[in-house]
Parts: structure tokens; C-alpha cells; sequence
């Protein structure tokens, strides 16, 4: 059987021997291997900012929702309050309105909760403190609508002015002190605010007193722990159902129900098959243009048998076996593979590095996908090598050696 390292030297010897040729070839791996660590990295990437953007909204949370107004009360927000493992709730209540300071006035949204609203959603301060369930009178402000919308900045101490429109028609205008300034932020892909930048929150009592309602719009809970969030969402989607007088083997016919309860499991659920779909098709794509390098090599391999015909009847003419024929075409593909292995393995992990800085996407990538890029880049080279080693390796040495 003919040496590893005899074997190791001849190959590389037919690389060098034709330098252009086997760079193109090499080429062709080097993107082919680049993309698939790209965008398996992506992937990851994509991934890892679906579950910080799930994060934002909150720390364990349970949100009740419905499009139809006059549903929940008072009533309803106990019975939250009241089910096993709920820590905090409170209700959420959006309503268009006006904000006016130093005779400057901006139309914005206007959100009303209570004191457990700040934890359950996750929610930082620049300036001041938060709302509590003392305050009456009191307004906490997005960043960009107390620092840059108005003729100067607002501080955490100062007094604005803020107006509803009632279903009558009458404008209620009321004084509330500036508590808070919330934290610069950012826009999410989740239900929540979004953006708290432009939002106004005051305490949705104060809220209801001054549109003359009395209902809530929706209900975000925190649950006691990740682990029993599922069966803690259950529960509250049971007793709401009970008070609503819904049977429970209507529970799970959504349009049975005038609302509808969700939890963080379920949104990362639904962004987790959203995020390994789009991991899919990026290493489908990626592996499409592996696929095209492989049969570079395959072809380049064929025009190398052909134009060493001669040479592999003399080395079938002097002892060399078929098998050592084939070992030795073999281990040119993979040599040639393996170095675009390294190469696209390298090139890839630095574009991915600069695609997620562009994409502002969290910087993951999974140290695995080294290996997996050598191994990959191995198995191409055997797969695109075998048949033209073979081919080789089959050759009758006679007709070999009077090839022209």
C-alpha cells in the first residue's frame, strides 16, 4: 500500500503543478463553505434576537387581550390578581390624546396602567420613578417625547398639561406632574408598546375618570417562574372563561371566546419556528452553492484523469495498485476541498461577524460550525472525487499508455 506521506506529496505536487486551475477549484468550496457558516451563523443570530426581543416585552408574562371594548373590568382583573402564581398584574389601557407644555402641543398615545406594569414589562428609567398605585395625578414619559420633541427638554420635576376628547365631545384637560422619563428605547417585534419613546403613561384610574369609562383594554400578568408559565396562562384562561360563562370544552375554540390569553412561552414558540425556518432556508440556499462547488471539483478531477492518462499507466506499468490509484486521486479532492474548507471557514466566520454588526443582530456563532465547515469540506472532497478516482483507478494500463 503506497505511503500516506508518498501519497500526501505526489497530490499536492499535481496541485501545484497547475496553481490556476486548482484555485478556481479551491474557489468554488471557499464559497461554498463561507455561505453555509454565514448563514448558519445568521441563523443563530436571527434566533438569539427573536428570544431578546421576546424578552424585552417582559419577564414571564401573561397577556389578556380582546378587540371588543366593555369586557373587562375590575372584576376581571381580580380574578387575575387571585390565580395561583401570578406575582403582579395590571391592566393596559391606550387611548389618543394631547400633551401640552409651554403652550406646544403634541397628539400622542396615551397608556394607562398601574404600580405592577413596570415589572411585569421590564420597564427602565432615565429620570424620576415609575407610576405607583398612589398616584393619581401623576405622568411617566417616552425619552424622545420629553427630550426632543418640545422647545426644551422636560425633566422628571415638571408639570404638563393632558387633554381627552370624551364620546360627547367634551375635552377634559387635567395637570399632572411629570414623574418619570423612561429610558431610550427601542422598537420591538412583540405585542407590548413597541417603542416607548412617544408614549405617555399615567394611572389608567386617572384615565378612566377623565374619558368617563370604567373598563380596561387588556390585562399583562407576571407569572411566579418559566417553568409553570404554561399551566399558570391555563388557568387564568380558565377562570376568565368561567366568568364569562364559557364552557371548558370551548376553551380551545378561540372564536368562542371574546378574548384571548397568550404567554412569553407561546411568543417564543411561535418566533423559534419562525427563526428555524429562516435558519432553513438560509443553509438550503448555502448548501445549493456547496453543491456547485462540489461539482467544480468533479469536473476539474475528470480533466486531471484525462490529461494523466499516460502517467497512470506508468504508475499502474511500475507496481502501483488500483487501489493505490485511487488513494491517490482521492486524496487530491479532499486536499483540494480541505483547503477551501479552511479558507470559506475562516472567510465565513469573519462575514458573519460584520453581517451582524450591520444587521445590529447579537454576535452568535456557534463554535461548531468550524468543525462542521472541515468536515463538510472532507465529505465534499470524497463525494465530488470518488468517480473520477475510480475512473482512474480502473484504467487498463495498456490502453493508459498508448493514450495520446
Amino acid at each position: 500500500m503506497i505511503q500516506f506521506v508518498q501519497a500526501a506529496h505526489i497530490a499536492s505536487g499535481s496541485i501545484r503543478s497547475a496553481k490556476l486551475r486548482s484555485a478556481l477549484t479551491t474557489l468554488g468550496i471557499v464559497i461554498g463553505v463561507a455561505a453555509v457558516i454565514i448563514n448558519a451563523s445568521l441563523g443563530a443570530s436571527f434566533n438569539q434576537f427573536f428570544t431578546d426581543e421576546v424578552s424585552s416585552v417582559g419577564s414571564n408574562f401573561i397577556i389578556a387581550y380582546s378587540d371588543q371594548p366593555n369586557l373587562f373590568y375590575d372584576s376581571e382583573l381580580e380574578i387575575i390578581k387571585n390565580t395561583p402564581g401570578i406575582l403582579g398584574v395590571s391592566p393596559r389601557k391606550t387611548v389618543s390624546g394631547e400633551i401640552n407644555y409651554l403652550s406646544d402641543v403634541k397628539s400622542v398615545s396615551i397608556v394607562g396602567v398601574n404600580g405592577d406594569f413596570q415589572e411585569i414589562q421590564g420597564i427602565k428609567m432615565e429620570e424620576g420613578s415609575f407610576l405607583t398605585d398612589k398616584d393619581i395625578y401623576s405622568a411617566v414619559l417616552g425619552y424622545d417625547l420629553a427630550k426632543e420633541e418640545f422647545g426644551r427638554s422636560i425633566s422628571h420635576r415638571s408639570s404638563v398639561d393632558i387633554a381627552f376628547r370624551q364620546e360627547d365631545g367634551t375635552l377634559v384637560i387635567k395637570k399632572f406632574k411629570v414623574k418619570g422619563i423612561l429610558e431610550d428605547s427601542k422598537e420591538t417585534i412583540v405585542g407590548g408598546d413597541g417603542s416607548t419613546d412617544m408614549i405617555v403613561y399615567i394611572p389608567i384610574s386617572t384615565m378612566n375618570e377623565m374619558t368617563g369609562e370604567k373598563d380596561y383594554g387588556a390585562f399583562f400578568a407576571m407569572a411566579e417562574s418559566s417553568e409553570n408559565i404554561g399551566s399558570i396562562s391555563k388557568d387564568v384562561d380558565k377562570r376568565l372563561a368561567r366568568s364569562f360563562g364559557i364552557s371548558e370544552r370551548d376553551l380551545n375554540n378561540e372564536d368562542a371566546k371574546p378574548y384571548t390569553v397568550f404567554d412569553q412561552a407561546d411568543v417564543l414558540e411561535e418566533t423559534g419556528a419562525l427563526g428555524k425556518a429562516l435558519s432553513t432556508f438560509l443553509l438550503v440556499l448555502a448548501l445549493i452553492s456547496l453543491f456547485v462547488g462540489s461539482i467544480g471539483i468533479m469536473n476539474i478531477m475528470l480533466v486531471t484523469v484525462t490529461e494523466r492518462t499516460r502517467e497512470i499507466g506508468i504508475m499502474k506499468s511500475v507496481g502501483y495498485s488500483s487501489s493505490n490509484i485511487l488513494s491517490l486521486f482521492l486524496l487530491e479532492s479532499i486536499m483540494v476541498s480541505s483547503l477551501g474548507g479552511l479558507l470559506g471557514t475562516a472567510i465565513g466566520g469573519f462575514g458573519a461577524y460584520i453581517l451582524e454588526e450591520a444587521l445590529k443582530l447579537p454576535p452568535v456563532f456557534p463554535f461548531k460550525l468550524i468543525e462542521i465547515g472541515i468536515l463538510i469540506s472532507v465529505l465534499v472532497g470524497v463525494g465530488a472525487g470518488l468517480y473520477p478516482a475510480r475512473k482512474a483507478a480502473n484504467m487498463n494500463p495498456v490502453d493508459a499508455l498508448r493514450y495520446e
